[in-house]
């Protein structure tokens, strides 16, 4: 087996960490963790189609597309880990009788891209789930205040 890299590694959690790619490349096809990755990322694409489709009041979508947006967060988070892992403890984690490798640069900007983009989508995930929330909460007085048919 090859040297697993830090920076390869930490660059596959940036573009397809919500896919468990990440995972995949440390820990091999048969990891659990890998195989968990794609189903709420593919459930919070399906929300974020149904905004797209069926407009933002929409309810299943309100559900629905934060959790695209947190699977984000949680790549991005891996990626920040591995990043900043020191080079000592990832060689005696994932290269192990091999060559051990160093992390470089290239796990340093994995890791300020990750910064950027997990805390941009986490702010993004937070305020539309509470504008859902409060926007909720308005409606469902005006619904019980209207005074019912005779």
């Amino acid at each position: 087996m090859s040297p697993r890299s830090k920076t390869v590694a930490a660059w596959l959690a940036v573009l397809l960490g919500t896919l468990g790619a990440h995972r995949v490349y440390l820990h091999g096809w048969g990891d659990r963790w890998a195989r968990l990755f794609p189903l709420p990322t593919l459930v919070g694409l399906y929300g974020a189609w149904r905004i797209d489709q069926l407009g933002q009041d929409d309810r299943l979508s309100w559900v629905l597309t934060p959790v695209l947006g947190l699977m984000i967060t949680v790549a991005m988070l891996s990626a920040i880990v591995i990043a900043l892992t020191p080079d000592e403890r990832w060689n005696e984690r994932f290269n192990v009788g091999r060559t051990p490798s160093a992390g470089g640069w290239g796990a340093v900007l994995a890791a300020i891209a990750a910064l950027l983009i997990g805390g941009g989508v986490l702010m993004a995930t937070i305020a539309f789930s509470a504008q859902r929330y409060f926007e909720s909460q308005l409606e469902a007085p005006a619904d019980a205040a209207a005074p019912s048919p005779r």
